[in-house]
């Protein structure tokens, strides 16, 4: 095929596949122009998650009727001017990219008026081509209208999510502007109901609580800067009490110069300083501001702007570190760590695990990132001698022999001798098959045995929950779940699988949620497959957690029993074994 410029109207299309990847897209880039604009009252509309219906109207300065047609002109933009521009980009727009990006998939309205003028102007774009232009009455500011979003490029429609998983990610990225710019009173109407609103009042405490909730936000501690600040990044915002943790990183939220960034460089920081402060395998909640200056960090690395470079990453690596740790430190309640087992088993309550060279180093893995310490081939790391000639291989047969227990590595890898050799089991690998095989035969035999609750729960989810909670629902109640909608993003929750059962089990809910969220299983093929898998995955025994030898030995007795007890539900190895031959190899016997 010969080379050859592409058509404008594909070329606008692929364009608008870099700067639109969904609603909350549009709305992003939309919120950001009117913020731009010096609004002060910025009012998002939408309908079927977007889909249908986006509309943003802001009281901003407008724009000039002899510049209305422009601003749909690719790389059009009153932000910047000069090459030099780009060493210091204070407003979040300056690509010139979204209207006409926006346009080329869909059906623009736009209705604009400064205040000098009389009266506004009215335009609409269809598939990228100007079709109207007039004179219309207005109220000073901009009215952005966005309908039947990739109607022309069904390719990316046919990819979006339920309307109220759309809708939650559109809320995300609503409030997190009301974070980052608590003066502008912002309103978020999903299919005429009122979804999130801030009061504009200047005060950022009062639009956390509109967002995470009283109960919530009170765990919050906020971020002091020292008497006298050193040149450089400066650091504010929240961050929250160790007691306060969550499954995954979800919950850090970071802005640079006001920006709503994703950085893991910022996300390895705040782990930092949380170090020792946190439950193995959970996660801190964070809402951090940086401001640096702006010719310190350049946003223009990538096409929807929510990356960014620092010319200096240590030094603000080290900023957000030190900041976070010294509120903990000063600040924080004391914890107390919640060494419990899972909830509903008979594992008892595990002491903190002594410090040593297990401890330190499955803690800095954690701080790198890793979801959970050590599994599978990476644990041979640590016994591996220099000859490599033969690996360590995942345990054959498929039943396994009899074992016999010998101890406990790093209180995440139980020792047991077989009469092959040396296995080692992942503990919380082992106990997710255990309960996997149980719950999947209750469901197949009369259905999962059921915990009613003394009095029903309210779950007050943020919006990407509810939609996740909205698709399985039916699935949920069939798994042993008793849950029903009772508002909004609220449910109730009667009842729960007798395996969850205990203390804290609007957690257990949010974990699961989160999983599902996040698809961890890539195994599963029905849908109560993946529920029971993530909610096994909840219950089991975690790593950090230290055993008895008789809680030890009955996990394996009953992994033994077990009809697939190589693998955890979501395919990552239980056991791993070192044969006789090979241990005689490596200590000089034949």
């Amino acid at each position: 095929m010969p080379i050859q410029l592409l058509p404008p109207e594909v070329a606008d299309k692929i364009a608008a596949g870099e700067v639109v990847e969904r609603p909350a897209s549009v709305v992003k880039e939309l919120v950001e122009n009117s913020i731009d604009a010096g609004a002060t009252d910025i009012r998002i509309e939408i309908r079927d998650g977007g889909r249908r219906l986006i509309r943003v109207a802001d009281n901003g300065c407008g724009i000039p009727a002899d510049e209305v047609a422009l601003a749909f002109a690719r790389h059009a933009t009153s932000k910047l001017s000069r090459v030099a521009d780009l060493d210091g980009i204070a407003t979040l727009g300056f690509r010139g990219e979204a209207l006409p990006s926006i346009a080329a998939v869909s059906q623009v309205a736009l209705l604009t008026r400064p205040r000098e003028q009389a009266i506004g102007r009215y335009l609409r774009v269809e598939g990228g081509q100007i079709t109207r232009q007039e004179g219309r009455g207005s109220p000073a500011g901009t009215v952005v209208t966005v309908e039947q979003l990739f109607y022309n490029v069904p390719a990316r429609l046919k990819f979006l999510r339920q309307p109220q998983t759309e809708t939650g990610h559109i809320h995300q990225v609503v409030t997190h502007y009301a974070l980052a710019f608590p003066t502008i009173r912002f309103h978020l109407i999903a299919d005429d109901r009122q979804l999130f609103q801030s009061a504009g009042n200047g005060d950022r405490y009062d639009v956390l609580i509109a967002i995470l909730g009283l109960e919530v936000a009170e765990q919050m501690l906020a971020l002091e800067e020292p008497e006298e600040l050193p040149a450089g990044p400066s650091v504010s915002g929240f961050v929250g009490s160790p007691t306060l943790h969550r499954a995954n990183r979800h919950y850090l939220s970071f802005f640079v110069n006001r920006r709503w960034v994703q950085d893991r460089s910022l996300s390895h920081a705040v782990v930092e300083a949380y170090h020792t402060l946190l439950p193995v395998g959970r996660q801190p909640v964070a809402v951090l501001f940086v401001e640096l200056d702006p010719g310190e960090v350049d946003v223009n690395v990538h096409p929807t702007k929510r990356e960014v470079r620092f010319r200096d990453g240590q030094k603000v690596f080290a900023a957000v570190q030190r900041a976070v740790r010294r509120t903990l430190v000063e600040r924080a309640p004391m914890p107390h760590p919640p060494w419990a087992g899972p909830s509903g088993s008979t594992w008892p309550s595990p002491a903190r695990p002594a410090p040593g060279w297990g401890w330190e180093r499955r803690q800095a893995i954690l701080s790198a990132g890793q979801e959970e310490p050590l599994t599978g081939q990476m644990a041979m790391d640590w016994y591996r001698p220099a000859d490599r000639e033969q690996e360590p291989q995942p345990v054959g047969p498929v039943r396994l022999p009899l074992l016999r227990v010998v101890g406990q590595v790093g209180q995440t890898y139980i020792v047991a001798e077989g009469p092959q050799g040396l296995y080692l089991i992942d503990q919380h690998a082992a106990h997710e098959r255990v309960l996997y095989e149980r719950m999947m035969a209750e469901h197949r035999r009369q259905g999962v045995t059921s915990q009613s609750l003394l009095e029903p729960l309210l779950l007050d989810l943020d919006p990407i929950l509810a939609g996740v909670l909205a698709d399985q629902l039916d699935q949920l109640n069939q798994i042993g779940f008793d849950v029903e909608p009772f508002g909004g993003t609220s449910y109730l929750l009667r009842a729960v699988p007798s395996l969850l059962a205990g203390p804290d089990i609007q957690a257990a809910v949010v974990d699961i949620l989160e999983m599902l969220r996040l698809g961890d299983d890539p195994l599963a093929v029905q849908a109560e497959e993946r529920l029971i898998a993530a909610v096994c995955k909840r219950a089991a025994v975690k790593a950090g957690q230290t055993l008895s030898h008789e809680e030890m030995q009955r996990l394996v007795r009953q992994l033994e029993e077990c009809e697939s007890p190589r693998t955890c539900p979501h395919g990552r190895p239980t056991v791993i074994h070192f044969s006789v031959e090979r241990l005689e190899r490596e200590f000089g016997r034949r």
